[in-house]
């Protein structure tokens, strides 16, 4: 990732001292974060870990706003001390305010259901927070101290943001028009986009456990699984004829579904005892119907069995409740939730004494958590808008144009899920915290963009057209970058 970035900034940038101070700051910024990470006894785990990578694109928005408007008043003639002033002068305020609601992003992290994504926000915040110190502090005076040599510009010089400008104020009817259209037709593609977290499609098919488990789920079984306890009506309630008959019941409902592979039952050990005390006539395999008998039998079974091993797997020690374990095929964490919701219907319906349970185990736990991560996530992606915007409302003093930064703001995520449904079409645990973090992200344009824009309205008396013209040119460039 540093390689690719020293080669892209190098091509950009076009300043050997900009490319290394740039560098040095994402570094700092790193190492600043995971080392107080490590004092606050934040554990790494595989989604905080990429803390780094997130906190190196936003150093870099930071430095590379000041270095190029440094760069591009070094240009237009003013030496290096001068042009290194009002960069400050002019990005102080708005490199502020983007770290300022890219901290407040991040934080929103906290709203989620899973630790490790809450470690990932407060890592980042405090990257964040240290890039802010490093950009408006080491930046400057390592840039003072090296040597720049940039190239000047003949007066009336029109680059590319220019001309990109002219474009957009000139058709400004058309652009809007047809980015009304894009937006509209991409956001209609998100309620496509299903909700899915199966663990082993987070292996790739060239790894041996990934090829090992497609081969069992295709040839042998499935690898998931879903548990019910179901009580009975008391101590010993597991050998009362009515509630075995109940839990047989329940068995063959399950085996009845077209995504169940095998079902572990404590009423086939019955079945087959009693087949068995029966000189092992088919007719027999059926339950006891004596409470006592069945009772019997399980005593019977149960001392029979070798040293070691007994049935605390699929009862519990006062045998007033009995496991049942269905093996799952391949499906997804919608069908499983469905799956369990209407096993618990039949169970409130069929048994009384097991009225509300639901399923439990490891894939039924991720089955729910992308699910509740999402909705705590939205929350929080709620609350950071909110106070992102009142944020620029108060930085911008203009209530309006606080409202017209939700828009860029919120439409580039909804974009980015309407290309992720025709793409991919499937959303889990990893890829439900998208929208907080790409928020601090996209928060930086909005803000270099507009403060900008007021900046040119309110020290020149701009009109709107101008003012954008100017905001191109100022920032425009420094947008691409980044």
């Amino acid at each position: 990732m540093y390689g690719v970035l020293l080669l892209v900034m190098g091509l950009l940038l076009r300043s050997i001292a900009g490319t290394f101070a740039t560098l040095m700051v994402i570094g700092l910024s790193a190492v600043s974060a995971m080392g107080l990470a490590g004092w606050f006894g934040i554990l790494l785990t595989p989604p905080s870990v990429t803390a780094p990578t997130i906190i190196l694109t936003l150093a870099i928005a930071d430095s590379i706003h000041i270095l190029i408007t440094m760069l591009q008043n070094m240009r237009r003639g003013a030496d290096k001390r001068t042009a290194l002033v009002e960069s400050l002068r002019i990005n102080f305020e708005p490199v502020f305010l983007t770290s300022l609601t890219t901290f407040i992003g991040f934080v929103s992290l906290n709203f989620s259901d899973a630790p490790p994504f809450r470690d990932l926000g407060n890592i980042t915040a405090i990257g964040v927070a240290a890039a802010w110190i490093y950009s408006i502090g080491f930046l400057p005076a390592l840039m003072a101290i090296l040597p720049v040599r940039v190239k000047q510009r003949p007066i009336g010089y029109s680059g590319a943001m220019d001309r990109l400008a002219d474009f957009v104020v000139g058709r400004r009817r058309a652009v809007l028009a047809v980015m009304v259209v894009v937006v509209a037709a991409l956001v209609a593609l998100v309620p496509r986009i299903e909700l899915n977290d199966q663990f082993v499609n987070y292996f790739d098919r060239s790894i041996p456990f990934r090829q090992d488990t497609d081969f069992a789920m295709e040839h042998l079984s499935g690898i998931y699984q879903a548990q019910w306890s179901l009580p009975a009506p008391g101590p010993g309630g597991i050998s009362d004829p009515d509630y075995l008959a109940r839990v047989k019941d329940f068995t063959d409902w399950l085996r009845d579904r077209d995504m169940v592979v095998h079902v572990q039952t404590i009423t086939d050990i019955f079945n087959r005892l009693n087949r068995n005390m029966h000189g092992d006539d088919q007719d027999w395999y059926r339950l006891p119907q004596q409470r006592d008998l069945a009772a019997q039998y399980l005593l019977l079974f149960e001392m029979s069995l070798p040293y070691g091993l007994d049935l605390n797997n699929q009862i519990n020690v006062d045998k007033s409740a009995t496991r049942i374990v269905a093996t799952l095929k391949n499906i997804t964490t919608n069908e499983l939730r469905a799956l369990d919701d209407q096993a618990a219907a039949w169970l409130t319906e069929n048994l009384p004494s097991a009225s509300g349970t639901t399923a439990s185990g490891p894939f039924v736990m991720f089955a729910y958590i992308a699910k509740r991560n999402i909705e705590g996530m939205l929350t929080g992606t709620f609350a950071a808008f909110v106070l992102i915007s009142l944020t620029l409302m108060v930085a911008l003093r203009s209530v309006r144009l606080g409202l017209i930064s939700l828009v860029p703001n919120l439409v580039p995520a909804f974009m980015a899920f309407g290309v992720w449904s025709v793409l991919v079409g499937q959303v889990g645990l990893a890829s439900s915290v998208v929208t907080a973090t790409s928020l601090g992200i996209i928060v930086d344009a909005t803000v270099h963009f507009l403060s900008k824009y007021q900046r040119a309205r309110r020290t020149t008396g701009a009109s709107a057209e101008q003012a954008v013209r100017y905001a191109f040119s100022t920032v425009g460039t420094a947008l691409w970058v980044t």
